[in-house]
């Protein structure tokens, strides 16, 4: 059951598409996941892909998958092979496409789809910083920034109003996926419908307007701002994107390729239209496979030095010295290789890895300062699954490989232990080549470290 004033604005802005935008609430909704290089070459994955999938066609690693597969069942999804996610949220990240050693925030970045997609493509270079304002949805943003094995986010749970004061003209892409009205997921999420009014999408627009603005005092000159909704609400998408570009005349509309099916923004949809809004995106479910979206990529004016060099207003974070992590040193040269190590610092027992150059996080309030690396415990080190999923096979001395076809796995995530014939030490325990988790040998048991908060049956 749809809202009438919904249903009525929307004959309004569609006339006769509105029967074929109405007749999609009837069909299924499509399921995707987005593959992740991160953890290996995807033609490694389609060497023993377990499900039937297609391709998403607005990005490169997005693939839908049939309602037979079960891939959040599959130890794939525990090792962060993939994540699972709405198609159409796929499409924001590939416009902002971020570049390795670029400074990179994501506002609004709960539960993580975009940010892990921005991840990917920063290959581990540069600096993420994965922001939500909402402390239990910010837990969520760095339990999956971790199991898709991320090194080089910082996750933190701040406003945008004391970011921009930290971060003046830092960043040079920055994604904006606003809280709004949720439109585009009435098919999806039958919450959003009952939630909906008129009232909550001025509410909504007012507070993007403020977003938007702390987004442009942290951009740097020449940098991009990707904006995107999961809402049809012109006063949300067109509207909020001419409002600020007629408070912040330095931005324009950047013109961008659209993929099949997508739709242009209207500028008939919205009062006092901003130019170039045909160059901003719709997603529109009677036009393609995914749910309703809209994004605008905009672009600031100006060029940088060639010798500018970006800093939080708190400086640098220094790290420790090597002094008091020796336990870790000693991990390393038991367990790692080809393992570059970077700024670390030690809060209480807990010992991170930062990325390079990373602000110092005084006065921020912080989930996950970077690489959670492990725990000291009496005189030695324990590593961390975070560790374990951000590592490849090549960067340690020993591995136990099991196979997704076989049992033993599905016995490791639920916790239990297993034979081995080995050295004793620490093991890292993949599935099909994929980092899963840490064993640990004695004895011809290889005692098992999966978390056990994470633990679960296959």
């Amino acid at each position: 059951m749809l809202p009438e004033e919904f249903t009525e604005r929307m004959k309004q802005m569609l006339q006769s598409e509105y029967e074929d935008f109405v007749a999609s609430y009837d069909s299924e909704k499509y399921q995707a996941l987005r593959l992740n290089p991160l953890k290996g070459q995807t033609g490694e994955f389609f060497a023993q892909n377990p499900f039937t999938l297609t391709p998403v066609p607005w990005t490169e690693y997005g693939y839908y998958y049939t309602k037979e597969d079960r891939p959040g069942k599959h130890p794939y999804h525990d090792a962060g092979v993939y994540y699972i996610q709405e198609p159409s949220a796929m499409a924001p990240a590939e416009y902002l496409a971020a570049k390795p050693g670029e400074h990179v925030l994501d506002l609004c970045a709960a539960p993580g789809g975009k940010s892990t997609q921005i991840a990917a493509q920063m290959q581990g270079g540069g600096i993420l910083i994965s922001n939500e304002i909402h402390p239990a949805r910010a837990k969520i943003l760095s339990e999956n920034m971790e199991r898709m094995g991320v090194k080089n986010a910082i996750v933190t749970n701040e406003t945008p109003e004391h970011l921009s004061e930290v971060f003046p003209e830092y960043f040079d892409r920055i994604m904006v996926d606003a809280p709004c009205s949720g439109e585009g997921m009435f098919r999806k999420n039958e919450d959003a419908v009952s939630e909906w009014s008129l009232e909550n999408v001025a509410v909504c627009a007012k507070r993007q307007d403020g977003i938007l603005d702390c987004a442009a005092e942290m951009l740097k000159a020449g940098g991009r701002i990707v904006y995107s909704t999961c809402t049809f609400a012109p006063e949300e998408n067109e509207g909020t994107i001419s409002r600020f570009l007629k408070r912040h005349p330095e931005f324009a509309i950047e013109p961008v390729k659209k993929a099949d099916g997508m739709s242009e923004g209207r500028a008939d949809w919205t009062e006092e239209p901003a130019d170039g809004l045909e160059h901003t995106i719709r997603l529109f479910p009677h036009h393609l496979h995914g749910e309703g979206h809209y994004l605008a990529v905009l672009k600031k004016s100006g060029d940088l030095d060639t010798d500018f060099r970006a800093g939080a207003r708190t400086g640098y974070e220094k790290g420790i010295d090597p002094k008091e992590y020796k336990e870790f040193t000693a991990f390393c040269e038991e367990t790692l290789r080809n393992w570059e190590k970077r700024t670390i610092i030690r809060f209480g027992e807990q010992l991170y890895e930062l990325p390079e150059d990373a602000p110092a996080l005084k006065g921020l309030k912080v989930l996950r300062p970077g690489l959670h690396l492990g725990t000291f415990k009496k005189n030695r080190f324990e590593p961390s699954h975070a560790l374990a999923l951000a590592l490849c096979p090549e960067n340690v001395y020993h591995t136990v490989n099991l196979s997704s076809k076989e049992k033993t796995i599905a016995d490791y995530i639920n916790g239990q232990t297993f034979s081995h014939d080995g050295d004793k030490g620490w093991y890292l325990i993949t599935v099909d080549g994929y980092s899963t988790g840490w064993g640990k040998l004695a004895g011809g048991t290889m005692k098992n470290h999966y978390p056990k908060g994470l633990r679960h049956m296959i």
